[in-house]
């Protein structure tokens, strides 16, 4: 299988890095140091490395050092499906970021076809108490990873749905102001639905193939109004009927943006937001490796995988069955904790490194092992 990883990373003024240069090869990296030291930051930087806003969902003003607040600029190869590509991203003070690819100017959609990135941050581990709001976030990056389009139906969905929304709120009543936006809302729903349903067939597919130490979950949607409608006709009929009740409530109350997502471990019979904290981490972490093994076969390569604090809640056990799964996959797994004896089941699987906070400039040693 095709090899997709990052061999080069250059960090100029972004977040806690003044500057830095981390040379790798495809084999996973374990990163260790303090916490503040800049660890997080690394993972960040290889997360803008696909489409969005990375794995903080930062605005490109909040990753600039302080106090030099000059902009930053992140630089890599990227190695993807037997090709290099040189990635460039600017974001000088006051800006929005810039992106080149093989010193073209690109838009960000274009990250998405040539690479695929995956994230585990310690705040999902809130995903299944949270509001629905954070599962469909992590819904949606899912989709993604298996459809770069989805982002461009999810942006013109909502789009429509705010002017919509706008109106109901003035108590517009003229039916042509919302015919346009709603025949809108149903072409773009319905494809939202259909990636999403997609994605979740790749990942159920992926599950039910792998011998895995964690627990598979089975994954399912839900709305609040019941089953959402099927067809691009229906759904633009549910709109309109539901004009007067959404002007009640100003807001567009059906509609893909309401949907949830919700996991069952079959296994033990129980909702994913019943489980122990460190069952519903398993769950995540199943769902990542599900989606990491669904991409390898939809895109001819093993995504990149971010694993920040990866060994929270996971027993030595688990730990070292995670690091089986991640190298007999052959993704380049970029994972932060506190010590190298977080990493020591991974041995020559793997590539070090120890980051430090010096002067207040994050800095990064690479070692040997795990020692």
């Amino acid at each position: 299988m095709a090899e997709l990883c990052l061999t080069r990373l250059e960090l100029s003024h972004f977040r806690s890095w003044k500057r830095g240069t981390i040379r790798v090869d495809a084999r996973p990296v374990a990163i260790w140091g303090p916490n503040g030291a800049g660890k997080t930051n690394i993972l960040e930087a290889v997360s803008m490395f696909s489409p969005g806003r990375g794995l903080r969902r930062a605005a490109a003003e909040e990753m600039v050092r302080r106090p030099e607040g000059l902009g930053w600029k992140l630089s890599g190869v990227l190695r993807s499906l037997h090709q290099m590509h040189e990635v460039e991203m600017l974001a000088e003070a006051g800006q929005s970021r810039t992106l080149r690819i093989d010193d073209k100017a690109a838009p960000q959609v274009a990250l998405g076809r040539i690479a695929r990135v995956l994230w585990l941050v310690p705040s999902m581990d809130r995903l299944w108490t949270e509001a629905a709001e954070g599962r469909r976030r992590f819904l949606d990056r899912m989709v993604l990873s298996f459809v770069p389009g989805h982002a461009d139906a999810t942006l013109a969905y909502d789009k429509a749905m705010r002017e919509r929304n706008r109106l109901l709120k003035d108590m517009v009543r003229d039916e042509p102001w919302y015919l346009a936006l709603e025949r809108q809302m149903a072409e773009t729903g319905t494809q939202i639905r259909l990636n999403r349903l997609k994605a979740l067939q790749l990942i159920a597919e992926a599950t039910e193939e792998a011998e895995t130490a964690f627990p598979a979950p089975q994954l399912s949607l839900t709305h609040p109004e019941g089953e959402l409608p099927a067809t691009e006709a229906d759904l633009l009929v549910a709109f309109q009927e539901s004009r007067r009740r959404d002007m009640a409530a100003g807001r567009t109350l059906i509609g893909p943006h309401r949907v949830d997502l919700e996991a069952f471990w079959t296994t033990k019979g129980i909702a994913a937001r019943d489980a122990s904290t460190g069952e519903q981490k398993a769950l995540l972490v199943s769902l990542i490796l599900a989606n990491a093994r669904g991409l390898a076969r939809d895109f001819g390569a093993p995504p990149i995988l971010l694993l920040d604090e990866v060994a929270a809640h996971l027993d030595a056990g688990r730990r070292a069955a995670l690091y089986d799964e991640i190298s007999a996959l052959g993704a380049q797994a970029w994972m932060t904790g506190t010590g190298p004896e977080l990493f020591s089941e991974l041995g020559d699987r793997a590539q070090y490194l120890d980051v430090t906070e010096q002067g207040g400039e994050s800095r990064a040693e690479q070692k040997d092992t795990a020692t």
